[in-house]
Parts: C-alpha cells; sequence; structure tokens
C-alpha cells in the first residue's frame, strides 16, 4: 500500500491557475482579434504636409562691426517701416565724419581762392601783363581745387553713409520673430542680429511629389487645413507650383497663399489638400495598434489564409485618428493583427 503525499494537489492547483487562459479556433490555433485593412478611395482629396512661411521674412544683420549699444525691440513686438530696431556704437564713424566734414571745408576755401585767383590772372592776360603759361597754370590750379574739393564732398558723404551703417532699421511694417543679440554683444557684418516678417502676407509651402504635381490643373479648387489654427479648411487666394523640382527628394515645391487675416504665424504646421484624381491607385489603412516596431523594422502581422499570422514589412504614411494609412506591403482583402504581441508569441514566420 502506498501513500500519496497531501502537497501534490495544492502544487497542481496552483500551476492551474497561474497558466494564463487561451482561446483557439477550430484548426487549433490561437484565436486573435483581427480588422479588415481598409481601403481608400483613389478620386478623394489627398493631404501633403507643408509648413506656413511669410511671403516677406527678413533677416536683419549688421554691415559693420560694433558693440550693441540700444536694443529697443523684443520678440513678439510690432515695428514700422523705418523705426531703428537695433543701434552700434558709431563713436568712431561719427568722428570720421565731421573729419571728412571738416576737410570739405578746407577744399571749399581752397577752390574759392582759386576761383579768385583765376579771375584776377584773366584780367592781367586781357592788358597783356602776364603771359599765356601764367594763365594756364591758373586755369590748372582753379581746376585742381575744384576736382579736391568733389572729392573731398564724395569722401564725407561716404563717411555720413558709414555712420548710418550704425543704426539697424525696420525695411517694412512687420513683426519682430526673433532677436538673437543682447546689449554689449558685439555685432559682425553678416551676423544675425534680428528677424523680422510681415504678417499681412503668408503662404503655406508643401512637398509634392511629381506623380501627383502632374495632375494638378490650372482649374483645381486646391485648399489648406491648419490644425488648430482654422476651423476646417481654406480656399487660398492663390498659388504656384516651382517648375523645379528636388533633386535629392523628387518633389516640387507647391506656394499658397493665405488669406489676409489668417491667424497663422511662419513655422506652423499645414496642409496642402489637391482634389481628386490626384492619386492613380488606392491608398490602404491599418488600425494604429496593429503596428508593430522593431529597431529598423515596421510592420504587421497579416493572417494567411492557413491562420498563421504573418509579419510583414509595411511603409506608413500619415495617421488620422486611430487609423495609419499605410503606402506598401499589404492589399485589399487581407486582414491584421490588432494584438501584435499575441501575433508573436503564435507560431509564425517573415515574409520573403
Amino acid at each position: 500500500m502506498s501513500i500519496k503525499p497531501r502537497w501534490i494537489a495544492p502544487v497542481a492547483v496552483a500551476l492551474a491557475v497561474a497558466m494564463p487562459l487561451t482561446a483557439t479556433g477550430d484548426d487549433g490555433h490561437t484565436s486573435l482579434a483581427t480588422a479588415p485593412v481598409t481601403v481608400i478611395a483613389a478620386g478623394e482629396a489627398t493631404s501633403f504636409d507643408g509648413v506656413v512661411e511669410a511671403v516677406r521674412q527678413t533677416v536683419l544683420a549688421s554691415q559693420v562691426a560694433g558693440s550693441v549699444i540700444a536694443l529697443d525691440v523684443r520678440a513678439g513686438n510690432r515695428v514700422k517701416a523705418g523705426q531703428v530696431l537695433v543701434r552700434l556704437d558709431a563713436r568712431a564713424a561719427e568722428q570720421q565724419a565731421g573729419a571728412a566734414a571738416a576737410q570739405v571745408q578746407v577744399a571749399r576755401a581752397t577752390q574759392e581762392a582759386a576761383t579768385r585767383e583765376l579771375e584776377r590772372q584773366r584780367q592781367l592776360f586781357q592788358k597783356s601783363y602776364i603771359s599765356q603759361a601764367a594763365l594756364d597754370r591758373a586755369e590748372a590750379q582753379f581746376k585742381t581745387a575744384q576736382a579736391e574739393a568733389a572729392s573731398q564732398l564724395a569722401s564725407a558723404g561716404a563717411a555720413l553713409t558709414q555712420s548710418g551703417f550704425y543704426s539697424i532699421k525696420a525695411p517694412y511694417d512687420g513683426i519682430v520673430a526673433d532677436v538673437a543679440v543682447v546689449l554689449g554683444d558685439m555685432a559682425m557684418p553678416g551676423r544675425a542680429l534680428l528677424t523680422l516678417y510681415d504678417p499681412a502676407a503668408l503662404r503655406v509651402t508643401a512637398a509634392v511629389p511629381q506623380s501627383a504635381a502632374s495632375r494638378i490643373g490650372t482649374g483645381d479648387a486646391l485648399q489648406v487645413e491648419m490644425p488648430g489654427v482654422a476651423a476646417g479648411r481654406v480656399a487660398p487666394l492663390r498659388w504656384h507650383l516651382l517648375p523645379a523640382a528636388n533633386p535629392a527628394t523628387h518633389t516640387l515645391e507647391l506656394r499658397l497663399d493665405l488669406p489676409p487675416g489668417t491667424a497663422a504665424v511662419p513655422g506652423m504646421f499645414a496642409r496642402a489638400w489637391l482634389p481628386g484624381g490626384t492619386v492613380a491607385s488606392p491608398r490602404f489603412s491599418v488600425p494604429a495598434q496593429a503596428v508593430v516596431r522593431r529597431a529598423e523594422l515596421t510592420g504587421v502581422y497579416v493572417i494567411g489564409a492557413d491562420g498563421v499570422p504573418l509579419l510583414r514589412q509595411v511603409r506608413l504614411g500619415r495617421t488620422s485618428g486611430e487609423q495609419v494609412e499605410v503606402l506598401a506591403g499589404i492589399s485589399a482583402n487581407e486582414r491584421v493583427a490588432l494584438d501584435p504581441q499575441a501575433a508573436a508569441r503564435m507560431p509564425s514566420r517573415m515574409a520573403p
């Protein structure tokens, strides 16, 4: 007679409780929650990501070197055309302008003396008191003094213009987008001091593939969407497709001018919507939760005809809500697993 240990039954019960419960299908494989591949019709409008830009946006820089002694604006301030924005230390330039002005006065005095001397020499020559050579020398001295006065006047003008470079003024009415210096900084020629843009003229710039750009007609009604800025889509005043393509991305730049008063600023995200017929083949989308990412691999588990999940690499597009667009890797009439982790635990294979 054998005696069974009493601890066997409790251990068996504990193991039964610890193991997860899984449901199996009729074919013996673990059943998964799946979703069909959604087909997006080819004729509907297509969007392309873009960015809001200012038609007039200027990076102001100094033409001369100097220390920043006055900074009268901050980012976000509205300025008028001709308003002084930044002042540099111009004491040396002002002294040079003053010296040039004094040289002009000296040259003018010399010219006046040469003019009077020439008049006297002409009177003496008419009375035959001096020779022709003496008169020629007087005329030469007068022309020399006249040229010297013109030279000094030009130098004084250049010095005055140079002193004006130490005051950076707004070229047009606009908004200061960024200030890149503080008081005491050393401004150098070409170094950005601040950025200014005109809020009255904004546009959306988007990169459009050449396959879609070739189908845009002159009468097509394009639309612009700016999430969080305007409700729905707005029609641009005009649009322009640049004739040159980017050799690296093979895309063309599409510019859409926004209506006046649009509450947007440069750098905002936007979408350019092209009318139907711009896409030659249907597009597909799957639930975002079905996408699996492993290092550099992005894929979905496609349920094969035998019920076995097949990990297939895909190329994703834009995300809209809980759906994500799939540009390549799947086709219509297929189903994907909604739980990639559960599909990974099942016997599966990688797509060739």
